[in-house]
């Protein structure tokens, strides 16, 4: 509230300015970004305030607004509601989380012919809070999936540039990790694997039940198999991995899928795909990931069903 005080003018009205707008909170997906290690230990964000208005009908600034970036394939919860606000499934894709407070009118808005001097203003709105809960889904063109040790790490690090971890252990691959597949005539995919299913995997037994989801955004499954397990059967591995697919999720189970035959380099390899093929009755591509034998087979079958219509 601000009135007008000039030497010989006695009467001069009001002159009180608005207050600036406060600026608001966005989310956007930003490629450079493809982890969420950045917001560690920062839990609050906070954008700039508006400036109070002036007397000689000076608004107040706005506020800047501040911009997140977080990288693509993150979903956006109210953490409060846990409703989705939005799905940066796109890079580039910009979301408005919290909305700034709108400035309040000086008294200058309110004079008319009644009221000529107003000796009140408008207080400002506070600003949106929320409290939010990220979740990352990678996006990838191909996820790996398999029972652990079946190879899946070592075939992306012969197939890519990815280096993840490789050990005879189960479970060796904690995190998933992306690989981006170059072929010859400029073409590329990306891949994804994530950790080794087992059975229960949709109710949280081991660690499919976290990692999931990042397959959910995927065009094609590579389903890997060890031909020829020390333990185990590969006809029963196959089929308990489809159904904890389908217990998860049947629209994922619905994705189209390739079996690579893994292992292709142990004896009596040939005879256990032949029983593996006649069992499971699907496209069946022999490969070892360690000498590298039936690689380009696969990685062109992988092409040719991500991009049908240059068949």
């Amino acid at each position: 509230m601000s009135f007008r005080r000039e030497k010989f003018v006695p009467k001069g009205g009001p002159d009180g300015g608005d207050g600036g707008d406060g600026g608001s909170v966005f989310l956007t997906a930003d490629e450079s970004y493809n982890t969420l290690q950045h917001l560690a230990g920062r839990h609050h964000w906070k954008a700039q305030g508006g400036v109070n208005g002036a007397g000689k009908n000076k608004s107040g600034k706005d506020g800047k607004d501040i911009h997140i970036r977080v990288p693509p394939g993150t979903i956006i919860y109210d953490d409060r509601h846990n409703v989705a606000i939005k799905d940066l499934d796109q890079i580039g894709a910009l979301v408005c989380v919290a909305r700034g407070g709108q400035g309040g009118r000086g008294n200058t808005q309110f004079k008319n012919s009644v009221n000529q001097a107003p000796r009140y203003a408008e207080p400002g709105q506070p600003g949106e809070q929320k409290q939010l809960r990220l979740e990352l889904k990678l996006i990838a063109d191909v996820g790996l999936v398999g029972k652990p040790n079946a190879g899946k790490s070592t075939l992306l690090s012969r197939i890519s540039a990815a280096r993840p971890k490789i050990a005879d252990y189960p479970f060796t691959t904690l995190y998933p990790c992306l690989g981006i597949v170059e072929m010859a005539g400029f073409r590329r995919f990306v891949m994804a694997d994530i950790p080794g299913l087992i059975e229960g995997a949709h109710e949280g037994a081991g660690l499919g039940d976290e990692f999931l989801r990042h397959i959910e955004r995927t065009r094609l499954l590579v389903h890997i198999v060890d031909i020829h397990p020390l333990e185990g059967d590969p006809v029963e591995d196959y089929r308990a991995i489809r159904k904890e697919i389908k217990l998860y999720s049947p629209a994922l189970a619905r994705k189209a899928h390739i079996v690579a035959a893994n292992k292709m380099d142990l004896t009596g390899a040939d005879e256990a795909i032949e029983r593996f093929r006649k069992a499971v009755k699907v496209r069946v591509v022999p490969i070892s990931a360690v000498t590298g034998k039936g690689l380009d087979k696969l990685t062109d079958a992988i092409w040719r069903m991500l991009n049908p219509a240059e068949e």
